[in-house]
């Protein structure tokens, strides 16, 4: 057993000290909170719901996104991080001695370490109709649960915090958090009944000592034994589960009970219901049209409550992985409002009701920070297509990207990575033969643009692939869209760029001299011609920002006196640099790109401390944009809640980058939008602490279950920043090793030996086969 646990109130020992610097720290994790305790939720001029109040936010089990739910932990923060009349739900479970516990599922093996404490004590139970395997609370004195300890009880969540805090009574609930709002969920009282076990009789006996605020079931028979008990105190809620079986309590099915309100009205309050009975969703993860469950329960006079929120599953596609969009559809842009939502991480939700219902939908300013696409809207469409660019200028960007590569006919397109392997289905196409391995690219085999023609591109038979960045993790983007949209020349992103409300454009060249001493083809020059042509060297509304990893193309822009922004790429993994390798920045560059977890030092996803990188880049005087933001939850750091606008609120609060490069440029522009920057923020819109999380776990967690410690990031120096000059163009028409011919690799004897190897092991494969 471990040594070092926090305690909750019954459990004994040493919970005192514990738990006030348990306090401290939660406090800790969110700056000036103290100045934001009395700030409320913002309310819109009318929310429709049925009294017209703003959604109360439901916390199961506290913050159980981050702590193991029903943790001291958990309901602490979620008091703290979330908005002031949250209120903390408890799913109320029977100790043998008759005891109610906090417990987010009857089977204790799924949430505690019962199986471990007690292997005696399994035993096998049917529940619902269901049977069940594992370690129940009625098989343990509460003494007993004392000697066990929560789990976090969902894989995509940290195991960290797991087998530190002791299980809560849920008096220990009152006692020691003090909610201003209890909200008790009694999910199996016909199974405690059968075995002896009397649920109503504890839950009256508690409401003189706990303020219950409210009392929901899906067991109509319990609601109404308590009814006439807690009538004018408490408000009961009928909670429909997430399937359509039937109430134990009554044998009345839930289908049958969801079409008759008016019956549940004489009962209670209000009903809960998971969200896909508002918004139902297709087979392939899309929304259908919105049910009219919600305004069917308020015509009835009951509130509904809206359950199953977590940031860290997959929602459905329209929502773009963003947690907070999803919450909105709920109460506001589904043109309704539910009455409140129960949800793992509160702080998302108090985020949607308090600050993202209202948005301020004026005229989009191009103020700090700048939202910079990231091939486009890549996160919703293919990679530099019509569709992703135009829909990141409908989405808000301020600055649309391009990664410049040229074709074997010299015709300048975007396409996110040369590779055409990586950005299309070229290998379903008769251009697949023409896999090689150039090393100065890459050291495997690929498909190159300057293998094919424009019109070869352009084939109706080679089309974009959307990427997904986490599709190992089973997180793919938009699949009704992956290869849809169409390959853009460049000369049609500057098109995109001149007409639309834009502040400027983004060129990012890349192995451009690779292009000129191998294939002849003088990029820069085109470059520059392309701009001329298109009218951005005689405006001055549009910026152009030209970025570039190699310093020596940024040097050759420079010294022909390009009137454009000139932006360096950092190399990831740098945590500071020197004042020479600032220096020599400076030379060529006004601004750099920064890897975002460049500026954190991050071990197993808990953030440890912040580099210097942002001080030193600042001291030089550089603008700075960090790359890339993405909404996924596992893009983030634990630190981050898996909630995207919390990263984004970090970096532009805390950090102060100039600019976000994200594959989600709407997700930043409602950011930017938002109703709670003034200088009174509510708690939830204050910046993390840095560390907060890992000094927790300092504190109590074992030694093993603390993230290690990590080296410290490099420093940028200036032989990294320097790069050989930028080579002269090799005439086209050069003699043999003078340069290869556009559509060839560097060395046409290399490329054929690797091509001749391919085929021949994939010949000698298809023998073995």
């Amino acid at each position: 057993m471990r040594s070092s646990r926090v305690r909750g109130g019954g459990g004994g020992g040493g919970g005192g000290e514990a738990a006030a610097f348990l306090a401290a720290l939660l406090c800790g994790l969110l700056l000036l909170l103290g100045a934001a305790d009395a700030q409320g939720i913002r309310r819109p001029s009318a929310y429709k719901t049925l009294r017209g109040d703003a959604p109360l936010v439901i916390a199961q089990g506290g913050f159980s996104g981050v702590f193991p739910d029903s943790s001291q932990a958990a309901f602490a923060f979620a008091l703290l991080a979330s908005a002031p009349d949250t209120s903390v739900w408890c799913d109320v479970q029977l100790t043998k001695d008759g005891v109610g516990i906090c417990l987010r599922d009857i089977n204790m093996a799924n949430c505690t370490n019962a199986a471990t404490a007690y292997p005696a004590k399994k035993k096998k139970y049917v529940i619902d109709g269901v049977p069940k395997t594992g370690h129940f609370s009625l098989d343990f004195t509460y003494s007993e649960v004392q000697n066990t300890y929560l789990t976090q009880g969902f894989y995509s969540r940290t195991d960290r915090f797991d087998s530190i805090y002791n299980i809560f009574s849920v008096t220990d609930l009152q006692s020691h958090i003090k909610p201003p709002s209890v909200w008790l969920n009694v999910q199996h009282d016909v199974f405690y009944s059968q075995h002896g076990l009397n649920m109503r009789r504890y839950i009256v006996s508690i409401l003189k000592s706990v303020s219950v605020k409210y009392i929901s079931s899906p067991e109509i028979g319990f609601l109404k034994s308590i009814s006439k008990r807690v009538r004018g105190r408490t408000k009961l809620v009928f909670r429909f589960p997430d399937n359509f079986l039937s109430d134990p309590s009554t044998n009345q099915t839930y289908s049958s009970l969801s079409k008759n309100l008016t019956f549940i009205k004489t009962i209670a309050s209000g009903i809960m219901v998971p969200k896909s009975y508002i918004w139902q969703v297709t087979n392939d993860n899309y929304l259908l049209p919105p049910t009219s469950f919600v305004q069917d329960a308020h015509r009835a006079g009951l509130e509904i409550y809206a359950s199953d929120f977590a940031n860290d599953r997959i929602i459905p596609y329209n929502y773009s992985y963003d947690p907070l969009q999803e919450y909105l559809s709920f109460i506001s842009d589904g043109g309704f409002s539910v009455d409140g939502v129960l949800t793992d991480y509160p702080i998302t939700a108090s985020e949607a009701i308090g600050c993202f219902a209202n948005l301020n939908e004026s005229k989009a300013d191009h103020g700090k920070p700048l939202i910079i696409s990231h091939n486009g809207a890549s996160g919703d469409y293919p990679d530099c297509t019509d569709l992703a660019y135009q829909n990141a200028i409908k989405d808000g960007a301020d600055v649309i990207d391009c990664a410049l590569q040229v074709t074997k006919d010299g015709v300048l397109i975007c396409m996110s990575s040369i590779n055409l392997l990586e950005t299309t289905n070229v290998q379903r196409t008769p251009f697949s033969t023409l896999t090689s391995v150039i090393p100065e690219i890459k050291s495997t085999a690929g498909i190159y643009t300057f293998n094919l023609t424009w019109n070869n591109i352009s084939d109706s038979s080679l089309k974009p692939k959307i990427s997904s960045p986490l599709s190992s993790y089973y997180l793919v983007r938009n699949p009704r869209y992956t290869n849809n949209g169409k390959f853009v020349k460049f000369s049609d992103f500057l098109e995109y760029g001149k007409d639309q409300d834009l502040s400027g454009i983004m060129i990012i060249i890349e192995n451009a001299a690779f292009i000129a001493k191998s294939l002849g083809v003088d990029v820069l020059e085109s470059l520059t011609t392309a701009l001329n042509d298109a009218g951005y060297n005689n405006q001055t509304t549009k910026e152009v920002m030209i970025q570039s990893t190699d310093s020596a193309v940024l040097v050759k822009l420079k010294q022909q006196k390009a009137k454009y922004k000139l932006v360096y790429t950092l190399p990831q993994g740098i945590g500071d640099a020197s004042p020479s390798s600032l220096a020599d920045v400076k030379e060529f560059a006004e601004a750099v790109v920064v890897d975002r977890n460049s500026f954190f030092a991050i071990s197993l996803q808990f953030i440890i401390n912040q580099t210097s990188l942002v001080k030193d880049l600042r001291s030089a005087g550089l603008t700075v944009y960090a790359q890339v933001f993405r909404n996924e939850f596992l893009s983030q750091p634990w630190d981050f809640f898996s909630d995207e606008t919390v990263e984004i609120n970090s970096y532009a609060q805390s950090l102060k980058v100039d600019g976000l490069i994200t594959d989600f440029p709407k997700t930043v522009r409602r950011y930017k939008r938002n109703s709670c920057t003034g200088k009174d923020k509510p708690a939830y819109m204050e910046t993390v602490d840095v560390g907060g999380l890992v000094q927790l776990l300092q504190r109590n967690a074992a030694p093993e279950a603390q993230p290690p410690a990590v080296a410290p990031m490099r420093e940028l120096n200036e032989t990294e920043v320097l790069q050989p000059p930028f080579p002269p163009v090799a005439p086209k028409n050069a003699p043999p090793g003078a340069a290869a011919p556009p559509g060839s690799s560097p060395s046409d004897a290399h490329t054929t030996a690797v091509s001749t190897c391919i085929l021949l092991v994939a010949a000698c494969a298809a023998l073995l086969l």
